[in-house]
């Protein structure tokens, strides 16, 4: 009898929470973005590159905008929009661009070696570690999340999810 009780228990416990759970994602749908916290600045990283090196914010160029991309190298969409940027790589060159993840070092490789960004000498890709301080600071619930910073280190756009490309490089064109 006890055992019936606590197996009707879990099931109805585990219905309730795929009901809110999908509640969720219906009200998600939507709003455009969620909130992101801490945009105004950029966030003060320190990555591990795939040359094995340190890279941080104090290392930035300063009087150059700056884009960065928290991704996953195993991220369906993080791999999309990367396919999708690829060929407008051009238009970032005046950019210093940031991809950071919290993934093993090793899973860096494979994504680096894809997008062929050895090539570009305005891109640094690492990992923040388990850590996740930029994660934590911007909140972050999904890759990719994309922000962008002007010249000046003000904020130009921040987005929550996937951005499409073109909306992307019109707002890398105003800075």
């Amino acid at each position: 009898m006890m055992k019936k009780l606590i197996y009707v228990t879990l099931v109805v416990v585990a219905a309730i929470g795929c009901i809110q759970a999908k509640n969720n994602n219906t009200e998600n749908t939507n709003t455009e973005q969620a909130p992101i916290r801490n945009t105004e600045k950029l966030a003060p990283f320190k990555i591990l590159t795939t040359d094995s090196t340190y890279f941080s914010y104090k290392d930035l160029k300063p009087g150059k905008p700056v884009l960065l991309i928290y991704f996953a190298p195993d991220c369906g969409h993080c791999h999309d929009l990367m396919k999708e940027l690829k060929p407008q790589f051009k238009q970032l060159a005046k950019v210093q661009v940031v991809l950071v993840t919290w993934t093993k070092y090793e899973s860096l490789k494979p994504f680096y070696k894809e997008f062929e960004l050895a090539k570009q000498p305005n891109f640094k890709v690492g990992t923040e570690g388990y850590d996740m301080p930029v994660q934590k600071y911007y909140q972050i619930a999904q890759t990719p999340f994309t922000i962008l910073y002007d010249k000046n280190g003000k904020l130009v756009k921040a987005f929550a999810k996937a951005p499409k490309v073109d909306e992307l490089l019109a707002e890398v064109k105003k800075v």
